[in-house]
């Protein structure tokens, strides 16, 4: 069921920073930075998979990513929720049944056999996609799922993440030049306050993580491992 009443978005960002924090879904390590995918450090990390195990949070979570896309692109803007294989399938499902619409997912790469597809479940040429993946960093991700969508001879102008890094400058305008606009509950800026809110660690790893948020590569090359 769609819901019908909600907070404002700067209460939703609270509330969503909140809940990362109390399942502990937001590491900090400014002592032994995680690596990421790219092989660069970072003293943050944030594990948006485990929300599924939490059904409470996890409820309210998509009820708030319902009304974020509602309210910004409006309530009969999508014919079809498409989850990005893999950490969008179960939160584009989610979103699916809310809405009452179609759910597919969208395969990162043809899986090899059959009709060699990337396109999973029904999508027709007259859909209206909304892209629904867990987080974003700067952006690139998301434009094979879309290509892959926009291949099918559907619209996919929107996407919907629980988490957006806000630290990159380039993301808005990457999503933007390939005509893709970005909804999202919350930032690391939404998860700093709350963790100073609540005292959730110390004020020195705070206050590491608020520089490498101020200058993700300056901070990246001067603890790159060798």
């Amino acid at each position: 069921m769609i819901p019908t009443s909600y907070p404002d978005q700067k209460e939703i960002a609270r509330l969503t920073a909140r809940m990362l924090l109390e399942i502990k879904a937001v590491n900090f390590n400014t002592e032994d930075p995680y690596i990421l995918a790219s092989g660069l450090p970072s003293p943050s990390y944030i594990d948006c998979r485990k929300l599924v195990s939490f059904p409470r949070i996890r409820s309210t979570l998509m009820d708030f990513m319902c009304v974020t896309v509602m309210r910004n692109a409006g309530l009969e803007a999508f014919s079809n929720i498409a989850g990005g294989e893999t950490a969008g399938i179960p939160f584009s499902a989610l979103v699916a049944e809310r809405m009452a619409l179609p759910m597919t997912y969208v395969r990162k790469k043809p899986k090899g056999y059959g009709k060699n597809a990337r396109i999973e479940g029904v999508m027709t040429d007259t859909d209206r996609v909304l892209l629904v993946e867990d987080l974003t960093t700067d952006g690139g991700s998301k434009l094979s799922f879309v290509d892959a969508i926009r291949d099918t001879g559907a619209e996919c102008a929107h996407t919907a993440v629980i988490f957006y890094y806000d630290i990159f400058p380039e993301t808005i305008k990457t999503l933007g030049d390939h005509g893709v606009e970005l909804h999202y509950l919350c930032t690391w800026w939404d998860v700093l306050a709350e963790a100073r809110a609540q005292g959730a660690f110390s004020e020195n790893t705070l206050s590491e993580v608020e520089r490498f948020l101020n200058d993700p590569r300056a901070w990246q090359e001067a603890n790159k491992r060798d």
